[in-house]
């Protein structure tokens, strides 16, 4: 075990990852990295660490924010249920507690965040378990598909003595994700190859997790006005965020009846969620908001919304085709050398 501890650190001293949360003492800017990282790459959360932390520099900042700023702010890094979190989370504390039990409390924050913030911004001695984690110590271990709590047991248990445990944690989140890699591990570049038991087939742990991935036909209605595209607030998984009118695609014609338009097919995007694969097929049409369905005041400006990713792809397929067809109805149209519909 100390021989593990050993190399592994010395590694990590000489091969430490430059990440503008490195070195962070600031609880709160800790805590946005995290968070980030739960369900983005490193590479691709940087811009948004940094763009986030613009706009909301502290805990303070961030309470006296509307949902929708703080929605806006995080738009395009996706899962926007951390942000929601994150928000609900500013209005409960006025600052993080400083201990994994009471962190593992807050809106959002599973095991490995309370045990990143904990670790890493106030020393305490609780292992951080990501994915990075999970495979370099499935391998070392030769475990094929351990249970969760096992795992935390048996990173808790490595901790070494006398180090700094956020130390400790960084180091084995790099090793997982720069050379303890899922697929082609470098394990000629490995300092703790001589003591990793599944070295031999590293393909086979810690086994492959299975997901179940059901696909989906929807429909996307995009509709404009001289104001700007009908949008609005989404429920369930994009609570809080913004949308055009989105529905199975049996259902188009029902809805297309209650805005009383005859829309144009303008094609499909597809867009993949953690358990659904979804093909969504996008239909515009002009509306000066009469019908069953009037409401006038949901025609805005998109760009000044939070929208989710899906949301951002349909309305550039949208865009496109009536671009194509020499109608640009969004907002600065004459900017882009395109003439803007025209109701009536």
């Amino acid at each position: 075990m100390e021989k593990f501890q050993e190399a592994l650190l010395a590694w990590y001293r000489e091969n430490p990852r430059s990440l503008p949360w490195r070195g962070e003492k600031d609880p709160y800017r800790i805590l946005v990295a995290e968070v980030l990282l739960q369900q983005t790459r490193t590479a691709q959360a940087i811009p948004y660490y940094h763009r986030f932390l613009a706009r909301f520099p502290t805990l303070k900042a961030l309470r006296e924010a509307s949902l929708e700023e703080v929605l806006k702010a995080w738009q395009g890094a996706g899962y926007y249920r951390r942000a929601l979190h994150l928000h609900l989370l500013a209005q409960e504390v006025e600052a993080l507690p400083r201990s994994y039990a009471e962190l593992l409390k807050l809106p959002g924050l599973g095991p490995y965040t309370a045990a990143a913030v904990a670790s890493l911004a106030f020393g305490e001695r609780v292992a951080a378990v990501d994915g990075n984690v999970r495979r370099v110590l499935s391998r070392v271990f030769a475990l094929e598909n351990p249970a969760p709590r096992m795992l935390r047991n048996l990173a808790q248990g490595l901790l070494p003595q006398g180090e700094a445990p956020g130390e400790w944690n960084q180091a084995l989140m790099d090793l997982g994700a720069t050379v303890c890699l899922p697929r082609r591990p470098l394990c000629s570049e490995c300092p703790v190859a001589p003591l990793c038991q599944g070295r031999v087939d590293p393909g086979r742990y810690p086994g492959a997790r299975r997901r179940k991935v059901r696909e989906e036909a929807l429909a996307a209605l995009v509709l404009w006005g001289r104001e700007g595209v009908y949008l609005e607030r989404l429920e369930g998984r994009f609570a809080g965020l913004y949308g055009v009118p989105l529905f199975p695609q049996e259902e188009l014609p029902r809805r297309v009846r209650s805005f009383g338009v005859d829309p144009r097919f303008a094609g499909e995007v597809h867009h993949t969620l953690t358990h659904r694969r979804l093909r969504v097929g996008v239909y515009v049409a002009p509306w000066d908001g009469e019908g069953a369905a009037s409401r006038r005041e949901q025609l805005v400006d998109p760009g000044e919304k939070p929208l989710p990713k899906l949301m951002e792809k349909v309305l550039r397929q949208a865009q496109a085709f009536l671009a194509h067809e020499g109608i640009l109805p969004f907002p600065h149209a004459k900017a882009h050398g395109v003439k803007p519909f025209e109701p009536g």
